[in-house]
């Protein structure tokens, strides 16, 4: 089996050729039951003419009995064989489709990030479609050994009736299929143009509900559904075009069957009148000129298939060939040390040359005056940030980041970002994360986030049934349970990101008192990224950064009586 590795030079023609390999054992036994299906419904009109032949006209009643017999075994042949082919075509495309998304969605899911460069939208355009579309491959394959079975078996068959007529069509049908291949550039181009123009107005689409409160608070919701409908209008535009080549590419492919079905018969006519060929000959040879539309149709239909199936698999190639954001080393957890967390002259984005270590047992304040560099100091401590974007070294109990292995990265070191990420389910499943975590634990937490609202507001409590993204909570509700889920998953190093924005003054001053209560302990290590003064207040130190530098360092309290600009920006 063919494995795609993230950071592999992965295109979507390795997409598609994995594809086949993976489902080999259905494309195989799909093919067989396909061909056969074609291959007996070629030799239908044959056994018309040859019971015409030898039966109708001579009046043999014995030979017309047997060959009607032998009519219905080829059409319980063909009924079945395409029965069973078609499951096992469809079986392929479904299974194909559903381990691609499984691939996608482990992508996503990456703990070291993906340079894919695609947004939530497109990815979920990608999972929701294009999955779908590469997977066709499987069927194309089916469907053009059939169709490729039912011309040779036709053209044999005309052979056998007559040479120049069976060398006509096994020189014809190829030429038919080379003239309508031309057009697969284009199309290829058009599908994918129409992929992306969708993806790219689902992932809008994804932004505007998510910031549909943001955008209602400040007024700006019809400047956003003016830019959605222009998005989708283009969209619209490029999926017209793609619809108007796939109709002018089947016009085409009917246009060109008809004139050769019509050739086909008219040469056959005239040997009929020649004598050359018999009245049964001559049904056959009609019979299968008929027939041969529907494989030469199915071969045009096969290309756009395949043009559709190979710009999908382009996109999907982007998602599973993105190369890691970080490449985490080896190393297991390091032992606890006094100094948990440590900035050596680190720099990046705005920060330059950043010294700042977070001992054991001790809350960091840190106050950016540039919300930028906060972000940037956030997105450092969280590991999305790749070592040769950042100078200087990030020291986790004494050991530099990169060495460590991922998930010892991640459970040293636990950030919670400033937009509260909440999933479906209830409220327990939330804060406890997929661990295993004492109810008793989670009331704590909930307790020390000043949550226990949440809980007490609904009769079910802990089993209260959040919506997706936790919209049926406020957004200090949400912030709440995401600090609990901080506290309660008890990291060695805890960083918060403003988590007290959307809550008012009064549950601000019962939030700081719960992180003092739980966090102050001899081992554990916290940094409050934020310009609350309840928050500062509760921190042993506070770093002030000003142009990407620590300017000050000191206690809430001595900060506010020797510096005017740190004055200034907590009681503004």
């Amino acid at each position: 089996m063919l494995t795609l590795v993230a950071g592999d030079e992965i295109s979507g023609g390795v997409v598609l050729r994995r594809a086949l390999r993976r489902q080999r054992g259905r494309v195989v036994a799909g093919i067989a039951l396909l061909c056969t299906h074609q291959a007996a419904e070629a030799l239908v009109p044959v056994a018309i003419g040859v019971i015409i032949d030898r039966a109708v006209a001579t009046g043999d009643l014995r030979a017309l009995l047997l060959s009607l017999a032998g009519l219905a075994a080829l059409f319980t042949v063909l009924a079945f064989a395409y029965r069973f082919g078609a499951r096992q075509a469809y079986a392929a495309v479904e299974h194909e489709a559903h381990a691609v998304r499984v691939e996608i969605a482990e992508s996503a899911l990456d703990a070291r990030g993906r340079r894919s460069g695609l947004r939530d939208g497109d990815l979920l355009s990608v999972t929701a479609s294009d999955a779908e579309l590469s997977a066709l491959v499987v069927r194309v394959a089916g469907l053009t050994a059939a169709a490729l079975t039912a011309v040779v078996v036709a053209a044999v068959a005309l052979l056998v009736v007559d040479v120049p007529l069976g060398l006509g069509v096994l020189i014809g049908v190829p030429l038919v299929v080379l003239a309508l291949q031309r057009m697969t550039p284009l199309l290829t181009r058009r599908s994918a143009s129409q992929q992306e123009a969708l993806a790219a107005t689902t992932s809008l689409a994804v932004d505007l509900v998510t910031g549909l409160r943001v955008l209602r608070g400040i007024g700006a919701q019809d400047h956003a559904a003016r830019r959605y409908a222009a998005a989708s209008r283009h969209a619209l535009e490029v999926t017209l075009r793609a619809a108007t080549t796939k109709g002018l590419h089947l016009g085409l492919t009917t246009t060109v069957n008809g004139l050769f079905l019509a050739a086909v018969a008219g040469v056959a006519g005239w040997l009929a009148l020649e004598g050359r060929l018999t009245v049964g000959e001559l049904v056959a040879v009609v019979g299968l000129a008929q027939f041969i539309a529907e494989p030469v149709q199915t071969l045009g239909y096969c290309v756009q298939l395949f043009a559709m199936a190979r710009a999908s698999a382009g996109r999907v190639a982007r998602v599973l060939g993105g190369a890691p954001l970080v490449r985490p080393g080896d190393a297991g957890r390091p032992a606890p040390s006094p100094s948990r967390l440590t900035l050596d002259t680190v720099g990046y984005a705005g920060l330059d040359g950043v010294c700042l270590h977070v001992g054991a047992g001790e809350v960091l304040g840190v106050l950016a005056y540039d919300p930028s560099e906060a972000e940037a100091l956030v997105a450092l401590l969280s590991g999305r940030v790749p070592r040769e974007d950042y100078r200087g070294t990030l020291y986790v109990d004494g050991v530099p980041a990169e060495e460590l292995h991922i998930d010892a990265l991640r459970g040293a070191v636990l950030v919670e970002q400033h937009d509260v990420a909440l999933f479906e389910g209830t409220l327990r499943t939330n804060l406890a994360a997929g661990a295993s975590i004492d109810d008793a634990v989670l009331r704590t937490a909930v307790r020390a986030a000043a949550a226990e609202d949440v809980l007490a507001a609904h009769p079910h409590g802990m089993d209260r049934v959040l919506t997706e993204r936790g919209a049926n909570l406020s957004g200090g509700q949400r912030q709440r349970i995401g600090l609990a889920r901080a506290l309660a998953a008890d990291p060695p190093v805890l960083v918060l990101h403003d988590p007290t924005t959307a809550v008012d003054a009064v549950t601000e001053a019962l939030v700081a008192e719960g992180l003092a209560a739980v966090r102050a302990t001899a081992e554990r290590g916290t940094v409050l990224v934020t310009s609350s003064p309840a928050l500062l207040r509760i921190a042993h130190r506070v770093a002030v950064i000003d142009s990407g530098r620590v300017v000050a360092e000191g206690s809430h309290e001595q900060l506010l009586a020797s510096d005017a600009r740190y004055r200034e920006e907590v009681l503004r």
